[in-house]
């Protein structure tokens, strides 16, 4: 999921992903000669009138991938907001292929500030520290369609949601993180027993745990691993499989097999749960398109709706 931004006056439009696990605005310098940069659009310093040089260097690696650039100092505006001197990464080189062939030009993280490379000051804490927001939370609504989905800053959409917002401390600032129950399937708890670390990632599209515990969720909605090492499911048995259902605060949440699957150009239905590395729990678009999220830095928790 990504959106236009501009940077610079005149404006430079480009797509970034708004990206809750990751705090730094990036996007590619005109004077980048990776394949990653040719194909995306490049911000050129010396058309901005606004555009400030810092001199410092910057490197950011991503699960998928990483870049490496330097600073530089611009209005950025989002939507009507019109964010000054906002510090962000020019690349210089993207290596790896991830990159390469995605839709979007850069990332805009929306993390905590202390996850930020080079303690740069985010976004969305310049937005507040600026008085451009309402109140200072923002919230996202993925949409299943290519198009609909949407970042509210300084406010909550109560068009996107039916009942009450069940709000849930964050455990430790840097992603959104929270604390989580458990997984079910079927009423037997498969994984995440005793309870785990889990974040709200807008940027990590599918459902991601410890190899183990991801196992012990495919074999329990029936999943079978192709040769591959992919995880599929009989597309017209969907109706027939079980929900999974994320506890988080003694709330239940769960996410059916129609949004825990997705259908591979008229091949098999795969299964949206992965791998990671490290014992956090990553909940991605295929959980947040089910639930509308609230990112409250007021308060440091999330709600979801």
């Amino acid at each position: 999921y990504y959106g236009t931004i501009s940077i610079g006056t005149p404006p430079q439009d480009f797509t970034v992903v708004f990206d809750t696990g990751s705090s730094n605005l990036w996007v590619p310098s005109i004077s980048c000669a990776s394949l990653a940069c040719q194909n995306h659009r490049t911000f050129n310093p010396s058309q901005s009138s606004t555009y400030k040089s810092t001199g410092q260097n910057l490197s950011i690696q991503y699960g998928t991938g990483d870049m490496e650039g330097i600073v530089g100092s611009d209005t950025v505006t989002v939507a009507s907001l019109v964010d000054t001197n906002q510090l962000f990464g020019l690349s210089t080189t993207e290596p790896g292929q991830f990159f390469v062939y995605v839709k979007f030009d850069g990332i805009l993280g929306l993390g905590y500030p202390n996850l930020a490379a080079d303690g740069i000051t985010p976004v969305f804490d310049n937005m507040v520290n600026e008085s451009l927001l309402e109140e200072n939370l923002f919230s996202v609504y993925l949409s299943r369609e290519t198009t609909g989905s949407v970042v509210l800053f300084g406010g909550i959409d109560e068009s996107y949601f039916t009942g009450s917002i069940h709000w849930i401390s964050v455990s430790s600032q840097g992603y959104w993180q929270i604390s989580m129950d458990s997984i079910i399937v079927n009423s037997q708890e498969v994984a995440c027993s005793g309870g785990c670390q889990a974040i709200v990632d807008t940027g990590t599209s599918l459902v991601a745990g410890p190899p183990s515990s991801i196992g012990d969720i495919q074999s329990a909605v029936g999943a079978r691993q192709d040769a591959y090492g992919e995880y599929n499911v009989n597309c017209s048995s969907l109706s027939a499989m079980p929900d999974v259902i994320f506890v988080i605060d003694g709330v239940q949440y769960p996410v059916s097999a129609s949004a825990y699957t997705e259908q591979n150009d008229q091949g098999p239905c795969m299964s949206s749960f992965q791998n990671t590395t490290g014992d956090l729990w990553i909940l991605g678009d295929v959980f947040i398109r089910v639930y509308y999220s609230i990112f409250d830095r007021v308060n440091n928790r999330v709600g979801l709706a």
